[in-house]
């Protein structure tokens, strides 16, 4: 059975979700402590919570995992979902986001949307009168981040005084949104990266603001994860990008994570990946699939931390506790 008790999430109600910095650190853990509390509710206790409601998903770039978590979110919560690909509605080119915003407001309880470029989605977000949640664009994924810091709570306890290592490509979507979240939560992150792929001068500043924790940028894996508690790390190139991936190769193939590189790292070290992953690149096939990697806890995570977004932002709720 799921009660009713005050909490920072009940201010979420009707507010878009675009990055992660859209939500206060208070509002953030809050999040997080409905999250884990509906990983431990039964499916069967869940389904009135959204019933009635309706999501649309819009992705104009493939998706396994944002897609599916969504669905089987809405479905456990009780709510429906439809889906259209790229092709039916193209934001920007086809129509403009402020049409597509003010249309599908009329239908649908919220909208996530998988994109390219982040300023259509802005504009859609700022004319919709439903809530609008980033499901991927180029500069943010801040359900992935969400799913992340989730699952480094349920490993640690705590976010506060972690040290977490990027390493790879850190200019990405991924690794600006979780550091975001992760800083937020008292966690400090290293960057580990080719100057061509670190984090600007600018980034590093606003991320240093957010929370407690420090952030670095090292032009060396080892130095990045030397006593980290996670490394993490993503593809070397993003979907649509794919005509660099050679070039890619070459500059970050000194920042694979190894089973060498993680001797470097706390003993009791833990792996993590947003997925898809490609073994022998990025990322040794020991550590993805060895026993210090919490991918697959990961990806999971990605539901019960959507289910916590969407009940935030769509039900009449102030957190759950049992």
């Amino acid at each position: 059975m799921i009660a009713v008790a005050p909490a920072p999430a009940a201010l979420l109600r009707g507010r878009p979700f675009l990055r992660i910095t859209d939500v206060s650190p208070d509002e953030l853990a809050a999040l997080l402590r409905v999250a884990a509390e509906l990983k431990n509710v039964p499916a069967s206790a869940q389904r009135r919570m959204l019933q009635g409601k309706t999501l649309a998903l819009l992705f104009e770039k493939p998706s396994l995992r944002t897609r599916v978590s969504f669905e089987v979110a809405m479905t456990q919560l009780g709510g429906e979902t439809l889906f259209a690909a790229g092709g039916e509605f193209s934001i920007g080119s086809r129509e403009a986001p402020e049409d597509v915003a003010r249309v599908l407001s009329r239908y649908v309880s919220a909208v996530v949307v998988r994109t390219h470029e982040h300023e259509p989605l802005e504009r859609l977000a700022r004319a919709a009168s439903v809530p609008v949640i980033n499901g991927l664009s180029a500069a943010a994924h801040p359900c992935q981040a969400l799913a992340d810091v989730l699952t480094m709570q349920e490993r640690f306890g705590t976010l506060s005084g972690l040290t977490i290592a990027f390493v790879g490509d850190a200019k990405n979507n991924v690794a600006l949104s979780l550091a975001e979240a992760a800083v937020m939560m008292g966690a400090s992150v290293h960057f580990g990266s080719p100057v061509t792929h670190r984090p600007s001068e600018a980034t590093l500043a606003h991320l240093g603001a957010l929370g407690s924790g420090t952030v670095r940028a090292f032009g060396s894996a080892v130095r990045a994860v030397r006593g980290a508690d996670v490394i993490y790390t993503d593809v070397w190139t993003s979907m649509g990008e794919e005509r660099f991936r050679e070039r890619d190769a070459a500059m970050l193939r000194p920042f694979a994570v190894t089973d060498e590189l993680f001797t470097y790292a706390a003993r009791h070290a833990v792996f993590m990946h947003c997925l898809p992953a490609h073994r022998g690149e990025e990322v040794a096939a020991s550590v993805i699939d060895g026993p210090c990697s919490i991918v697959f806890d990961q990806a999971e995570n990605r539901l019960h931390a959507q289910k916590a977004l969407l009940c935030a932002l769509l039900a009449d709720t102030r957190g759950f506790v049992r």
